[in-house]
């Protein structure tokens, strides 16, 4: 995009959409070790000050906490905090993810003291020239590192700061910076990608979870290595001294300079004797000792462990899902053991059961990334803010917005996510229509109103919707599935601004098919969609075009086929111009690729354009790995794309630049297996006159840098002008 930023001239907003990502904000909180069994709310302490989204944190040494405040008397001022009260334990710092500047995930410090909280960004402390920008920052620590023979304090973190020219690679890599100075440097070699550093107790070495072999695709168990190096290497003779100690291992925390507890995901069939080649990931924490280079298990076989926060050398605190469930959305009734708790296990009474922390608090909640305070006397974690979710302020809840604005790292395309499935505006970009997550409710907005336009019965399910180009048709199509068989047909409905509450869907398409992503031309009159008519089987979807808008195939109304063969071509959409179609597609899958994993796609795809006029001509425009010859070049997901409303830009969803996070940390964890993520929201460039220069281009630009999946995405013409909504409302209307 960058070669049409010098004009000036707005090129819209990019829609996007996080399916995992909780719609109530996530927050930090602690409690008492052991909690107290007869009033556990009560054991809970509020840690931020709850603004926007908050998570993984780390509790800040008096050492360093005084160290960021003599750099930034501000975190100290507005609490009246000083020195003295560092040394004493009256004022406390913490380290966490927050989501509260344009929706980046960066970190941020926190100073409590007399009641209050005090919250700076690393980049209000150290300035935009080592934390500016979009990017994504995790997991802080504090260490020892070297200036000159002198000893200073470091931060240890991650960020996806530095772009990374390999496709399918991880941008995560590990960098410190001096709490002095501000001085920066990168950890993780070149070439090398790198998640969760753990800082041992002597501030002098790193431990993390390291992309050895690279990352090709994997869902939940991510098969990083445990990778032990110095934090600056003046401490050992030049060197950082890096070095791979544990063979598959995740989320290093040290108990002593000797001790490393981890989490491991274990794979085995989930049915052998069916004969499918279908996997279950469980996950249990282990114990490493560097001295003998021995591990033992400390959780038990028959439930899941993750994320450990080691207490001692022996003692650590875990999240456990006791009971798996496969329910996707996780709208069913779910049982305690189906929650994450948090619970402490001792290595040194192992006939002694776990002590359990949060199952005392909220029974039915989610509990996420234990961390350690007060040299063990508390411990924390986040989970969704609950408890704030009916309070008012000026008799206006606080429940998430339908919109949230983003930064973007473009400054002639504004970026904002929506809290809705498949979102979808006008041209114009003065209505949007959405579904909510029960697939089954149709909501129109514009500037004045939010309208529940559709409420379908069961079985009935929307999988998405799309507006008629045309304006002036003022049409909105539907993909819908009724009944238990696996058919699909497109609908439409007519005239919904000025509807009232109820409609009638026109269905426009035959059979007993799966048909879906319809698009129209600018005028309004055809819409190319997906269907798998000619393909008995539902394996292969291929794109037809319904030459009548308003009728379909029914009447006089015909389809003409548009793409033809043995593969996946899906998620088109017509051009502004209208000579081109641009869609996602598996038609370069090599022959000898997996039809699945895990049952789910293997991916494979990329993106294409083909003219509308003549369907012969069709070039590969983007592909997940590096452009070129071999099965490694298309070996990933390049899908939903979508032209910039001026057609010089196509954007995306991509897992060009893999994963940011441990999956299995994240909320929706114990369902991801279920589903493929797409990753991140990438845009291209193109050639809007020539078809043919689009081939295979190099440079693609990264839009979001999330450990959220972006699975869908809709380009405005214009930056919608629709009020904040709450989520709330929506859901009294329900």
């Amino acid at each position: 995009m960058a070669r049409y930023i010098a004009d000036g001239v707005s090129r819209g907003s990019i829609a996007t959409l996080t399916p995992y990502r909780p719609a109530l904000p996530l927050d930090i909180f602690s409690c008492p070790i052991p909690p107290s069994s007869s009033d556990g709310e009560n054991n809970e302490i509020s840690l931020t000050d709850g603004v926007s989204y908050n998570h993984n944190c780390r509790s800040i040494p008096a050492v360093a906490l005084n160290a960021l405040i003599a750099k930034k008397p501000e975190l100290a001022s507005e609490c009246g905090a000083t020195a003295d009260d560092v040394d004493n334990g009256r004022a406390t710092g913490l380290v966490f993810v927050s989501e509260r500047d344009g929706g980046l995930e960066t970190l941020h410090v926190a100073l409590r003291c007399n009641g209050k909280v005090k919250v700076l960004s690393l980049a209000d402390i150290y300035g935009a020239d080592n934390f500016g920008g979009v990017r994504m920052e995790d997991t802080g620590g504090f260490g020892t590192s070297f200036v000159g023979h002198y000893a200073d304090l470091s931060i240890i973190y991650v960020s996806t700061k530095t772009r990374v020219g390999v496709r399918r690679t991880p941008w995560t890599a590990v960098y410190r910076t001096n709490l002095r100075t501000g001085e920066t440097k990168r950890l993780t070699p070149d070439g090398q990608s790198d998640l969760s550093p753990a800082v041992s107790p002597s501030g002098t070495r790193v431990a993390v979870a390291s992309f050895q072999s690279g990352w090709t695709g994997e869902i939940e168990h991510l098969k990083t290595d445990i990778v032990l190096m110095n934090v600056d290497r003046y401490a050992s003779g030049g060197s950082l001294d890096r070095k791979p100690i544990v063979n598959d291992g995740g989320w290093p925390s040290w108990g002593s300079d000797n001790i490393i507890f981890f989490h491991r995901g274990i794979e085995e069939l989930e049915d052998p004797a069916s004969g499918r080649s279908r996997t279950a990931t469980s996950w249990g924490v282990f114990r490493y000792d560097l001295s003998t280079m021995q591990i033992d298990r400390v959780t038990p076989t028959g439930m899941d462990a993750m994320t450990p926060a080691a207490i001692s050398e022996t003692k650590v605190a875990v999240a456990t899902i006791r009971s798996r469930t496969n329910d996707y959305f996780m709208t069913n009734w779910r049982g305690e053991e189906q929650y994450r708790h948090i619970e402490i296990f001792d290595v040194s009474s192992p006939d002694q059961p776990p002590v359990k922390i949060t199952q005392n608090i909220f029974t039915d909640a989610d509990y996420y990334s234990p961390f350690v305070l007060n040299d063990g006397s508390r411990i924390g974690y986040h989970r969704v803010g609950r408890d704030t979710m009916i309070q008012k302020d000026n008799g206006n809840s606080n429940v998430p917005r339908i919109f949230d604005n983003m930064q973007s790292p473009h400054v002639d395309v504004k970026l904002f996510r929506v809290s809705s499935l498949v979102p979808s505006f006008s041209a114009d970009g003065s209505k949007f229509a959405f579904v909510r997550n029960d697939m089954k409710n149709i909501w129109i907005a514009d500037k004045q109103r939010l309208c529940l336009l559709q409420v379908c019965s069961s079985p009935t399910c929307i999988f998405s919707l799309v507006w008629n180009q045309n304006p002036d048709m003022d049409t909105l199509y539907a993909c819908v599935v009724a009944g238990a068989n696996r058919s699909m047909h497109i609908k439409a409905l007519s005239n919904v601004s000025s509807s009232d509450s109820y409609v009638v869907f026109i269905q426009l398409t035959k059979g007993d098919f799966f048909n879906a992503y319809p698009s129209t031309n600018p005028e309004g009159t055809k819409v190319v969609f997906q269907s798998t008519r000619d393909h008995g089987d539902y394996e292969y979807k291929n794109l037809y075009i319904m030459e009548d808008a308003q009728i379909g195939e029914f009447g006089e109304g015909s389809v003409t086929r548009l793409t033809n063969g043995p593969w996946i071509d899906t998620q088109c959409q017509w051009s502004p111009r209208g000579n081109w179609i641009v869609f996602s597609s598996t038609r370069d899958k090599p022959a000898a690729a997996p039809e699945n994993y895990n049952e789910l796609d293997p991916g494979h795809f990329a993106i294409y354009l083909v003219n509308a006029a003549d369907p012969t001509v069709v070039v590969r425009v983007v592909t997940s790995g590096d452009p070129g010859p071999g099965a490694s070049s298309i070996a990933g997901h390049v899908n939903h794309p979508v032209f910039s409303p001026d057609g010089r830009s196509i954007a995306f969803t991509s897992d060009i630049a893999a994963v940011s996070a441990e999956p299995i940390s994240m909320p929706m964890a114990s369902v991801m297996a279920s589903v493929r993520p797409y990753g991140d929201i990438f845009s291209v460039d193109i050639d809007p006159d020539d078809i043919c220069r689009n081939k295979d281009i190099d440079r693609v630009h990264r839009v979001t840098h999330s450990r959220y999946e972006y699975s869908t995405n809709a380009w405005t013409k214009l930056t919608p002008t629709i009020p904040r909504i709450p989520l709330d409302h929506m859901m009294s209307t329900m």
